[in-house]
Order: C-alpha cells, then sequence, then structure tokens
C-alpha cells in the first residue's frame, strides 16, 4: 500500500493515552554576558507555547488526518486549561481529559538564542495519580473503547504519573478484550510493565536501560536484544529508533527483521522525533502496513521534524513527497 492511498480511506480513528504538557519557549537574542554571572543575557523577542509529549503525538496524528482522541491528566490550573482550548483548537478530542486540582499541569520551558537552546526550566509533578483520579482515567478509557472503537490505542509514556503499574495493565487488558491494537512508546520507569503489547517502541538508550546491558546500533545485537525483549514482553512488534542510525524492526511473529538507513539531513534539533515517529507508526498499524514499510515511513516522519527548532508535528504534504520518491 503506498501512503497516497490512506487518504483515500475514511479518517482513521486513535485514541491517545499518556502525559501530557506545555512545551513553553522563550526566544530572543544574545549580545553579551552578564556581570553577575558567565551567562548570556537574552533579549527577549518572543514566548511560544506548544502541546508537548501526548499531546505533540495527537498534533503529529491530526496533520497525519487522524481522527484523535486525547486521554490524560492535566492540573485545574490556568495552564490547564489553556492546554485544553489549544488542543480542541487544532481539532484534538478532549472529551476524556482529566483534571486534577492535586497536580499542576507540566510546563517545560526552553530558551533559545537563535538556533541555540540555553536552558530548560520543569514546572512537573511526578507523583502517580490519586486512586480517585486513576479510576475516572480508566472510566473514560473503557467507555471509549466501547462507544468510539479507536483503529489503534497509543500509550505516550513520560514518566510523569499518568502511565504506571495500575493503569498500564488495565489499559491493556481492555484492548487486548475488544481486541484494539497498542502501540508504546516507553520510558524507563515501567518499561517492562507493557506485556502484549502490538508494538514496543523504545529509542537505543531505553532498551539498553531497560534491559540491563549496552546494546549496539548493529543488526545482531539488536536482533538479540529484541529477543530476549519479546521473551520478557510477550509483543508482537518492537520497533528500535537509533537517531542518526536510522530504525531497527522486528516481527516477532514470523522472525522477519530489518534495519532502515536515515535519510541525509540538515538536523537542527531531535526535540519531539520520537513523538513523530510513534504517531507514523501507529498511523501505518491502523492500516495494516507491513512492519518494514511501517518503518521506513516512521523513519521519513522523524526525520523530518529534526530539520526545524523545537517540538514540531509533521508535514503530511512533505511526508506524501518523500514517501512517494523513495
Amino acid at each position: 500500500m503506498a501512503l497516497p492511498s490512506l487518504l483515500r480511506q475514511p479518517p482513521f480513528r486513535i485514541l491517545v493515552v499518556g502525559d501530557v504538557m506545555v512545551d513553553r519557549y522563550i526566544r530572543g537574542t544574545v549580545h553579551r554576558i552578564s556581570p553577575e554571572a558567565p551567562v548570556p543575557v537574552v533579549r527577549l523577542r518572543e514566548t511560544d507555547d506548544r502541546l508537548g509529549g501526548a499531546a505533540n503525538v495527537a498534533l503529529n496524528l491530526r496533520n497525519l488526518g487522524v481522527e484523535v482522541i486525547l486521554c490524560a491528566v492535566v492540573g485545574d490550573d490556568a495552564v490547564g486549561q489553556h492546554f485544553l482550548e489549544a488542543a480542541a483548537r487544532e481539532g484534538v478530542d478532549t472529551s476524556a481529559m482529566v483534571k486534577d486540582s492535586g497536580r499542576c499541569t507540566t510546563v517545560k520551558t526552553r530558551v533559545i538564542a537563535g538556533n541555540q537552546h540555553l536552558l530548560r526550566i520543569d514546572e512537573e509533578d511526578l507523583t502517580p495519580l490519586s486512586d480517585e483520579i486513576a479510576d475516572i482515567l480508566l472510566g473514560k478509557i473503557g467507555a471509549l473503547l466501547r462507544a468510539a472503537r479507536p483503529d489503534v490505542v497509543l500509550l505516550q509514556d513520560y514518566d510523569k504519573g499518568v502511565l504506571d503499574e495500575r493503569t498500564i495493565p488495565a489499559i491493556i487488558h481492555s484492548c487486548n478484550t475488544l481486541r484494539v491494537p497498542v502501540a508504546v512508546d516507553p520510558k524507563f520507569s515501567h518499561f517492562m510493565d507493557y506485556k502484549e503489547v502490538t508494538l514496543f517502541k523504545p529509542n537505543l538508550k531505553e532498551l539498553s536501560e531497560g534491559l540491563g546491558r549496552n546494546i549496539l546500533p548493529v543488526k545482531d545485537a539488536l536482533e538479540g536484544a529484541c529477543v530476549e525483549l519479546h521473551g520478557r514482553l510477550g509483543h508482537a512488534l518492537s520497533l528500535i529508533t537509533l537517531s542518526e542510525k536510522g530504525i531497527y524492526w522486528y516481527d516477532h511473529r514470523d522472525g522477519r527483521s530489518g534495519l532502515v538507513p536515515p535519510v541525509p539531513r540538515d538536523i537542527v534539533d531531535v526535540c519531539g522525533a520520537g513523538d513523530t515517529v510513534i504517531s507514523a507508526a501507529a498511523l501505518a498499524m491502523a492500516a495494516g502496513w507491513p512492519p518494514d514499510a511501517m518503518a521506513a515511513l516512521a523513519n521519513l516522519a522523524g526525520g523530518q521534524v529534526c530539520e526545524r527548532v523545537g517540538v514540531v508535528p509533521v508535514s503530511m504534504d512533505r511526508l506524501l513527497e518523500e514517501f512517494a520518491s523513495s
């Protein structure tokens, strides 16, 4: 199946569950060093707030023509309300979002001068969800699975507390019961909790940390690591992002695997590339693409966003153009 054929099908529906945040960019120029400390003085030019974390995944999916339902937790605060309004303006269904008065909405503030990232400041609450909020979240997910019948459920973990040892197995069990494929972009804290999912997409560093040993970005080492990982998780597909080395995929159902090399690019900023990779992979899953085509699409999508500064969603037009010529 070629990518343009996706556009001739009814829109796919994907439920995104995970940690959301606001990515705030403070941009300016530097002309001198502060007399108070050996740091640059940034003359403020603009401040820009963007949807980040699992919400950036939702934006990528929207840009790829997907109907997106976002289920996550924000604080009952001004930033959380701003987040919900911004997501709705982008066409993301926020009816399953949960407000928690006991936590703040995560904000990552980056100070940038020119194309140089000088500093990041994180405002966040990393505590697990309360039982009450977890019950509300799981109730919304269960209702959506029965009513909306998404083509894929995508779990985007940023270790901010939404996905934990209670919510992860409950969500996966509900999806497997209803035969809804599950795609996962994991983080280290709950790496081995994502058992029996369809697609598991760590990067090479996360894979090495999860298995407790250094994994080299070569085919034999990656194959052995994926086989070991499958022995512990029982998942169907592995997709390992290798930064400048491309993407490695392994289909545990038939033992096929492959390494997709990167496309030469002018890399400016890798922030958000993983979000884009899992978004493109989830779209390919929804369309029933084979793993090699899924990896090729995800590889192109992740590379494209690295050519721009900051966390930005993928461009459907550019992805169509590149995929058609690859």
